[in-house]
Order: C-alpha cells, then structure tokens, then sequence
C-alpha cells in the first residue's frame, strides 16, 4: 500500500491534510486564477531523496505568476523551502509527487490581482502502468490552446481543460492518451506531457512556438540525448509524420518517458516500444534517482 500525506502547506503554514481550504467564491475557484508545478522527489536505493529539477520548476513558476500578474506572490526562496521541508514532514518511504499552486485567494472580478497564496502538497503517485509496454494515442479532435489565446507556456489550471476533453475523447475512443494538434495543423503535443518522433536516429520534438509547455522534461531529454551522441532537431511535425515515425514517446513530470506503439490504431515501427526510447528512458531514471553522478546539480537533495 502506497505511503499516505499526512500534512500539507498552506500560505506557508505546515497544516494537517485535511485542513486545506481555499474559499469557493476565490478566484482560483470562479476564474481559475491559479498555476501550478507539478515536481517530483525520487527515493535513491539507499533511502536518500532528491527533488528533480527543482530550481527550474520554480523558474517557470514564477514566470507564469508575472504573466497572471499576480500581486505579492511567495519568494522562490520560500516555496523552495517550503516543498524541502514538506516532504520529510510527511515521512515518505516512496517516490513522491509535489503539486505546488499560486493562486488567487480571495473574490473579486477578472481584473483582481490578489490576495495571492499558495498550497503545496507532497503525495504518491503512481507511474504510468504503460512505461514499458508502450501508449495506444489517437490524433484528437480538439485543438491545442494558441499562444495569443491562453498561453501553453503558463502552466495555468484553465489550460488543462482542453486536455481533459481530448483526453475523455480519446478513452471513449478506446484509446490511451491524445495528441493534439495546434491551429496551424502542426503537431503540438499530448494532453499532459511533450512528444518526440525519431526518424532514421534523429530525435524530433516541436519547437516552443508550435504553442506546446516549455517542459522541464523535455529540456531533460534534448541534453541527456545529445550527450549520448543523438542529433535533436526542434521543427514542427506533421500530423503524417507520426504514421511513419521510427518511435515515439511521450515526457513529462507525470508521464516520465513513456513510450507509444500505435497512433490512430497505426503501428509506430515495428509495434513495440523502441530501442532508443527505451535506452533514453533508462537514461532518465538513473538522472532522477541519483544512481549516477552526472548532473548532480539537476537533484536537489532532502
């Protein structure tokens, strides 16, 4: 059985789990006014924990804050003080998944920027059940969010809406996950995570203004695969060019590095999840975990 949170921060404060509140008449409730961070804290062999990539999580947070132009929000310094000693407070003995929110903590209209409060909570999570046998993806229906409309880059709430109707839609068409498309008919990228393609050993992600999340993960991958010898090229893919891909898979905080076989019931390759997805995704684990000692500064330790 998985470990259990016990406690939670709140405004700074170490409460128990069940004493979180946020006013249902604040506009994190009316009007979405929140962004988040979803991070991750792995649980080395040996006991220690180390969170992944957390600096660069803040980073981005705090720039979803400015362009929600949100009054006073915390320091990254306290957030980052606050997510270190949450974890060992709830006594993890697994991996753990940090939901981290700036949000807008009491009633007003469009236009109120504050009061600004945050929560953190420090839980389990299970991993993708399809990390090693590979995703089933359909090309939805719906379209991915464009820049000038409400912005990919902030990792807001309210975006992840038009993730969950693709994703509803894509369940119900018997399918694992969606990808989407933007505006122009590009690719863009799954509900919830980035997407690569490799074509004849060349790695192909879209690039940052084809209105997909500036991911932390997929920062990850581009180094780890250049530096073992691998060309990455950021370009806009065809919706085509998935029905013809070597390999695919999917990254993410949440999805890790999750291959996927088959996009609109078509095999990717040969049907089965491929080597160097596979290779890069064994890659990945030994960054998160610390069982390597490359990119020390990437671990944050407990």
């Amino acid at each position: 059985m998985a470990w259990q949170a016990r406690l939670m921060i709140q405004n700074g404060k170490l409460i128990p789990w069940e004493d979180g509140r946020i006013h249902p008449h604040a506009l994190a409730v009316t009007y979405a006014a929140t962004v988040f961070e979803g991070i991750r804290a792995y649980r080395h062999p040996k006991g220690m924990f180390s969170v992944f990539r957390l600096d660069e999580h803040l980073e981005r947070l705090a720039q979803g804050v400015k362009i929600m132009r949100m009054d006073d929000p915390p320091s990254t310094a306290q957030l980052k003080a606050d997510v270190l000693r949450l974890i060992p407070a709830n006594e993890p003995d697994d991996d753990v998944y940090i939901r981290l929110q700036v949000l807008i903590d009491g009633p007003g209209t469009q236009a109120t920027r504050g009061p600004t409060g945050w929560t953190i909570v420090a839980i389990p999570r299970e991993r993708n059940p399809k990390r090693s046998t590979g995703l089933a993806v359909g090309v939805s229906s719906w379209t991915r969010l464009m820049d000038n409309a409400s912005p990919p880059r902030v990792k807001a709430t309210a975006n992840y809406h038009a993730g969950r109707l693709a994703t509803l839609q894509a369940r119900a068409d018997g399918y694992d996950a969606p990808i989407l498309l933007n505006t122009r008919g590009k690719v863009s990228e799954a509900a919830a995570a980035c997407l690569f393609i490799i074509r004849k050993g060349t790695l192909i992600t879209p690039g940052l203004t084809d209105d997909i999340l500036e991911s932390v993960t997929r920062d990850t991958v581009i180094t780890m695969a250049r530096e073992a010898g691998y060309r990455v090229e950021e370009d806009p893919i065809d919706r085509t060019e998935l029905y013809v891909a070597d390999e695919i898979f999917l990254c993410g905080t949440g999805q890790e590095l999750t291959p996927v076989t088959s996009v609109d019931r078509l095999p990717v390759g040969d049907g089965k999840p491929g080597r160097i997805t596979m290779a890069l995704q064994a890659r990945y684990e030994a960054l998160v975990r610390g069982t390597t000692p490359d990119h020390a500064e990437w671990r944050t330790p407990v």
